[in-house]
């Protein structure tokens, strides 16, 4: 009698419970709460839901064994059927890795990219997708010799605010998850306090002279000698943790009406890139150099415009120079050679 008291007591508090989680405030609490195993932050999640929605659902799932996880939040707003708000992804097989890359760089490696605050290993892609790439000491190294990794590619809906810090706190907590979920055993990372997403589409409000850029990824500008000197502007989008990324300087003497030329340098570390060099598909053929940086494949390009006052195919060639020795000498890289395309 007992026993059957108990069960009773249990089965209407059950009933009691989802009674009370179907409130619709409850319920989107809830929904929140439990995202991809409850591995995501509430209060970030929420910052990037759009106004006037409400998050629809979640499914999370993979394979260890294969290498692979991923989590999916959709949206709705009423006006039309569910959206996807988060689109979260993690792969440790090589192949699976390299479908990510082709994606972010379809044609050729000079699609747009923009840098993630200094120490995170990663980039935003050309259409806004946050890519993080970390080596994984828990799974060795792979048939080829190569240290294994963890891509991870995390998808923020457009229509909010995706350019939050918001954003950054989701993703890295995801990143988090999934390595310790994969066996990665990579190092936690830490998301920026106060910083979101640079969209890789505009053109950066914050470019400095080179002079002012010395202590950066791009600092050789500064001393590799460009023609008149104060009418270049630099775009800081590459980082020392990163797996690619680029200085982007403009040359602006105030004479022209027209959008600036100038000249991109971009660099592309790990074997993933070997299509890059192999099929470049750029507008212009574009010179090259090449390196080996942690065992793995680095490659270094250029796309300049042809009309740049003081910098001929000469001097073009000496910036490139410059440019893959100053980021070989960073990352510890050996064995450079350029290709004068």
């Amino acid at each position: 009698m007992r026993r059957w008291v108990k069960v009773t007591v249990a089965a209407a508090a059950v009933l009691a419970l989802g009674g009370w989680i179907t409130q619709p405030y409850v319920h989107q609490w809830w929904l929140i709460r439990t995202a991809c195993d409850g591995v995501l932050p509430e209060g970030a999640v929420r910052e990037l839901i759009p106004e006037d929605a409400r998050v629809t659902g979640s499914e999370a799932g993979g394979v260890r064994e294969l290498g692979d996880h991923g989590c999916e939040v959709t949206f709705a707003d009423g006006h039309s059927g569910d959206r996807r708000l988060l689109a979260l992804y993690a792969y440790t097989r090589r192949d699976d890795q390299d479908r990510e890359f082709m994606a972010a760089f379809p044609r050729s490696g000079f699609d747009s990219q923009a840098a993630m605050p200094d120490g995170l290993p990663g980039f935003v892609s050309r259409v806004g997708t946050l890519e993080f790439l970390l080596p994984c000491p828990g799974l060795g190294k792979d048939a080829d010799g190569r240290q294994r990794k963890l891509l991870v590619h995390a998808g923020v809906s457009h229509e909010g605010s995706w350019r939050r810090p918001a954003s950054y706190e989701v993703a890295v907590a995801f990143v988090n998850s999934a390595s310790k979920r994969l066996g990665c055993g990579a190092e936690p990372l830490t998301a920026p306090e106060e910083v979101g997403p640079a969209d890789p589409e505009e053109d950066a409000p914050g470019t400095v002279s080179p002079a002012a850029a010395r202590d950066t990824a791009c600092g050789w500008l500064a001393g590799a000698g460009l023609p008149d000197p104060a009418h270049w502007k630099l775009d800081v989008r590459l980082t020392d943790a990163a797996p690619t990324g680029s200085c982007e300087v403009t040359f602006d003497d105030g004479a022209s009406s027209g959008r600036p030329e100038g000249m991109n340098f971009v660099a592309w570390f790990g074997d993933w890139s070997n299509r890059l060099v192999s099929d470049n598909g750029s507008d212009r053929p574009s010179p090259t150099a090449g390196a080996r940086c942690a065992g793995e494949a680095a490659h270094f390009g250029l796309d300049a415009s042809s009309d740049l006052p003081g910098v001929d195919r000469a001097k073009r060639l000496a910036l490139l120079r410059a440019f893959a020795a100053a980021q070989a000498e960073r990352r510890g890289c050996t064995g450079l050679t350029v290709d004068a395309g």
